[in-house]
């Protein structure tokens, strides 16, 4: 029986996922701050959600697993470059720079997304993408300050932002690639368990991690509330990766891929007020200016493609990006694939 589309509910979704989202940034920043290291905070991130999304699916369908030894290096590579670096890379840079600014540098991966297929694919892209392209370099100069003898922002925060987005726009690619033959969710959750193995041997929790750390409380407010670290964790992989992960899977089955990454990009200027009401993260005008242009370009740059192609499953880091469109939805072209995250 055809499925009826309630376009209300799709925006709903979708932005309840880009809350959650934004709100993570700022649970991540007090997990950082109480001194859990960005590859710790990876770790715990990548391999909870693996763990919750290979139960839900083993739960309700578990066919949808099933692998094949050829598919394996695929994943490896999609789930360390697509996964684990992008979410460590976004770590890096929250710890460094403003929630919502080091979103605005990871978001541009669309932009360069765009130029890769016009530069390197040789596929046909409207015009407007050179437009997004100088409208993103333009808010990024702005977000940057440059003027402020150099940049009033952290040099290794804004590199990690950069390169979180270059790992986005390929975890991107990779998934369009991957969607063609395989189910967009379960994908996502081979990709997490990739990632989650990946930190397991890079930074292993038996070397150096004390579990007893996870217990300890933490301020979480301007106040004098405190909380145990382990409900901040929890908070990150259930709240801030698994459930804005479903919720932006739901919204495809009411919006088109374009659609709901456009509505995504509600999460930088949601990040910035969570931040700034939270922890009082307080960006300049031209900053704030800055970002909105940016994220102009970015609106440009999801429909600048104009051939149809497959998209991705959402990132559940970030953080960083829309959520993409399972198999029945691949129907309408998108720049990238609608909104996450990583």
């Amino acid at each position: 029986m055809p499925h009826t589309r309630r376009p209300a509910i799709g925006y709903l979704t979708t932005v309840a996922a880009a809350g959650l989202f934004a709100v993570n940034g700022t649970v991540s920043t007090l997990a950082l701050q109480a001194g859990v290291p960005p590859t710790w905070l990876t770790a715990m991130r990548c391999g909870g959600a693996a763990v919750g999304l290979l139960a839900a699916l083993a739960l309700v369908s578990p066919r949808r697993l099933r692998l094949t030894w050829r598919e394996v290096p695929f994943l490896a590579v999609f789930g360390v470059v697509g996964v684990a670096l992008t979410q460590f890379l976004y770590y890096v840079a929250i710890g460094r720079l403003p929630v919502g600014i080091a979103l605005v540098f990871e978001m541009t991966a669309p932009v360069g997304i765009a130029l890769w297929v016009r530069l390197v694919r040789r596929e046909p892209v409207r015009p407007r993408i050179w437009v997004a392209l100088a409208l993103s370099l333009s808010g990024l100069v702005l977000v940057a300050q440059v003027w402020e003898g150099g940049g009033s922002l952290d040099p290794l925060g804004v590199a990690a932002g950069l390169a979180a987005a270059v790992c986005l726009a390929t975890y991107y690619l990779m998934g369009e690639r991957g969607t063609a033959t395989r189910d967009p969710v379960a994908l996502t959750t081979w990709t997490f368990v990739a990632a989650a193995l990946f930190w397991a041997v890079v930074a292993p929790f038996t070397a150096s991690f004390g579990a007893g750390v996870l217990g300890e409380r933490v301020p979480v407010s301007l106040g004098s509330a405190q909380l145990p670290l382990w409900v901040l964790v929890a908070w990150i992989v259930v709240l801030g990766a698994i459930t804005p992960f479903w919720l932006s899977i739901a919204a495809l089955r009411h919006l088109p891929p374009t659609t709901a990454g456009l509505v995504a990009t509600v999460e930088p200027v949601f990040a910035s007020v969570v931040a700034w009401l939270w922890v009082e993260q307080v960006l300049t005008g031209w900053q704030v200016a800055g970002g909105l242009v940016v994220l102009g370009g970015i609106a440009l740059a999801q429909t600048a493609r104009t051939a149809a192609r497959p998209t991705p499953a959402p990132a559940p880091v970030p953080e960083t990006p829309a959520p993409l469109a399972p198999q029945d939805t691949l129907s309408e072209s998108a720049s990238q694939p609608a909104r996450r995250s990583m």
